[in-house]
């Protein structure tokens, strides 16, 4: 199988790259810097960037970049890819570069989810100076924190994702979006890779229009979620969802809309785990307390 050690970026495809500029800079807090071809970088960390939004028609989630060791683990991922009949297409040097790797190829899964894999960022190692003055992002080995994407072609989806790209499930949940018991309950597969974050990566058994349910941010402290709710009101944004905490990674957070149409959730205090300790769980509730979706459609 293949060795993922974390999400190391996203992409995202915009319509309006200014609105992705205004967002990061005026309700994120993270660092806005122009890349090529109108493309644009932001920043939360040392490296160059986690968010690639790239300039295109439609708004949407474009595509997940997970990070491999190095050149040998990128070798052994086509060659799995491929043994496994999946087409693996090698990046062109110029979507290498606006992606600073030394190497990228890329994959789509059952549900037409594209994910990159790639070797070698490159980096200047700048300090993350974010225009807010939020101090910091949790990254690092763990990588820029999840995300949660559509898998309308749900068991073919987990077979691939676990089966050839070798995440491992840490825990279930099934939702239903009425109180209606005939409901059919939709399931989430919490999934992770070869780092201690409770889930880099979600799906859920349902197709979205913008490609992606929501991705995840993780601060250092609780006043700064606190201080991006607050920036949230002033900022006119739609809450998605109210502050709670979650029971499988133990995240308190907040949900809002972003410019892609899917949701970003803000938080802090996210689970770390010892695989060699974890027993795999079905969850009955979505939250300890709080994260009232309901705000979300009103």
């Amino acid at each position: 199988m293949i060795d993922v050690r974390a999400l190391g970026y996203v992409v995202v495809q915009s319509a309006n790259v200014d609105a992705w500029r205004a967002y990061a800079e005026n309700v994120l807090g993270m660092q806005a810097q122009d890349a090529t071809n109108g493309a644009l970088y932001l920043k939360m960390d040392e490296r160059d960037f986690r968010y690639l939004i790239v300039p295109g028609e439609a708004d949407c989630y474009f595509a997940s970049g997970w990070e491999l060791a190095d050149a040998a683990a990128f070798d052994n991922a086509i060659r799995t890819l491929e043994s496994n009949g999946v087409e693996a297409v090698r990046a062109s040097a110029e979507q290498a570069a606006l992606r600073r790797v030394q190497a990228m190829a890329w994959c789509v899964d059952p549900s037409g989810n594209r994910h990159e894999l790639f070797w070698g960022v490159r980096a200047d190692f700048r300090r993350f100076a974010s225009p807010l003055g939020v101090p910091g992002f949790v990254t690092g080995a763990m990588g820029l924190g999840h995300a949660v994407l559509p898998a309308p072609h749900f068991d073919a989806t987990d077979a691939f994702l676990r089966n050839v790209l070798g995440f491992e499930l840490s825990d279930i949940f099934r939702v239903r979006f009425t109180d209606d018991p005939a409901e059919p309950a939709k399931r989430i597969h919490f999934l992770h890779c070869k780092n201690a974050r409770h889930h880099s990566l979600a799906i859920m058994d349902l197709a979205v229009p913008s490609g992606c349910i929501h991705v995840m941010a993780e601060v250092d402290s609780m006043d700064e979620v606190g201080r991006a709710l607050d920036r949230v009101t002033a900022q006119g944004v739609k809450l998605s969802a109210t502050l709670g905490r979650h029971c499988n990674d133990h995240m308190v957070s907040f949900y809002m809309k972003t410019p892609g149409g899917f949701d970003m959730e803000y938080g802090y205090g996210g689970l770390t785990v010892d695989w060699a300790r974890h027993s795999v769980y079905e969850a009955t509730r979505v939250s300890l307390w709080g994260h009232d979706f309901s705000v979300g459609f009103r």
